[in-house]
């Protein structure tokens, strides 16, 4: 086998050994009962910020995966999708709203992830399921005033085969995992966060197995608790309640084919269908370059019931909406000729700190003119 000993490159075992890190792709699957300067490249010198493991002698395989994999890592996905959508009837009825004016071209940019960052809980939680199946970490997001740090991940370089699929049958997400800097929460906050992660035992290890069944890790926090969380950072307390699920799926609005490709366009239609768009910063968020064009729902609320018998409304998921532009030395290509590499990638700390205000009080309770 042809092996690449890469000096000081990203870890894909993250510290396993070469059997244990295919040991996953030999499990059955089984059907479950479903119903700017702001960032940074990623380097080998600062992916310690972001928990990955580095090492100067990582082993990486430059061979495909074995056929039958992509198949595999398509179910996951396809089930976290399923647990994200009856979760969050609002993103169920705007994809059908989309397909029947659109048709079967609906292609998503990227899926997004929460998650608590300490003892091993954080970014790389998830992050070793997506990268042992062919993802890449990309650039590392700084949120100080959320106290947040996020790592994007591009999919395998040939997941554009699919190009013609549709949704979760179509060209793979970019992946986008956010994690709560835990040590820089109050003392009262980290304590909360700490007691449920133990009772989690080695739960970091089954995060996209939580995932894509819906469940937490850790034991149903109690609801003195998740206000603790609440009055500190709507994020942690969003993450305590919904763990590992996936917090939203994004619409590449460039890639329909009417009228409605234009996100501005998109974003009129979705309104007069009686949904609510987040407004904070504006409907529509833009990046500094004007190519990353974003805009998303208010999420959905469940009742949740709590471990001492509480039960309240809590905030769950939405969708958003994604137009990469042409980038500049491209601006004259033909839309006919435009590839997804031809348009501007990755993502603006501006853009996803508006984005995430999409699960906040503030969002949820707006009342519309």
């Amino acid at each position: 086998m042809e092996k690449i000993f890469a000096r000081s490159s990203v870890s894909l075992l993250f510290n396993r050994s070469s059997q244990t890190r295919r040991s996953h792709l030999l499990l059955p699957f089984v059907s479950l009962p479903f119903s700017g300067a702001s960032h940074r490249r990623i380097t080998t010198s600062n992916l310690s910020s972001v928990t990955m493991s580095v090492r100067s002698d990582a082993v990486v395989d430059t061979h495909d995966h074995p056929k039958g994999s992509e198949t595999f890592f398509r179910t996951v996905i396809s089930n976290m999708e399923k647990v994200y959508l009856n979760r969050n009837p609002t993103a169920k009825a705007i994809l059908d709203l989309v397909q029947s004016h659109d048709g079967d071209n609906i292609c998503y940019d990227h899926f997004a992830f929460r998650t608590f960052g300490v003892d091993g809980y954080g970014i790389n939680s998830l992050a070793e399921f997506f990268m042992d199946f062919g993802y890449t970490p990309r650039e590392e997001l700084r949120f100080p005033a959320k106290k947040l740090k996020a790592l994007w991940f591009s999919p395998p370089s040939d997941s554009s085969s699919n190009s013609n699929g549709t949704g979760i049958n179509g060209s793979l997400p970019r992946v986008f995992i956010s994690e709560l800097i835990v040590d820089q929460l109050s003392s009262e906050s980290q304590e909360v966060i700490r007691k449920y992660i133990k009772t989690s035992g080695i739960g970091k290890k089954y995060a996209s197995l939580a995932s894509m069944c819906g469940g937490l890790t850790w034991e149903k926090p109690s609801f003195s608790d998740y206000q603790v969380l609440s009055r500190e950072s709507e994020y942690a307390a969003w993450t305590l309640v919904n763990g590992y699920a996936l917090n939203h799926v994004t619409i590449s609005t460039h890639r329909l084919k009417s009228e409605i490709r234009k996100i501005q366009t998109l974003n009129k239609f979705i309104e007069e269908s009686g949904f609510k768009l987040n407004s904070e910063g504006g409907i529509l968020k833009v990046s500094p370059d004007g190519l990353l064009q974003q805009s998303s729902t208010v999420a959905d609320s469940i009742s949740f019931t709590f471990a001492d018998g509480k039960t309240d409304i809590v905030p769950c998921c939405y969708i958003e909406f994604a137009e990469r532009l042409k980038l500049p030395q491209f601006k004259d290509l033909p839309d006919e000729e435009v590839k997804e590499f031809h348009r501007r990638d990755g993502f603006e700390v501006g853009n996803a700190d508006k984005i995430f205000e999409s699960t906040s009080k503030d969002q949820l309770t707006r009342n519309v003119a």
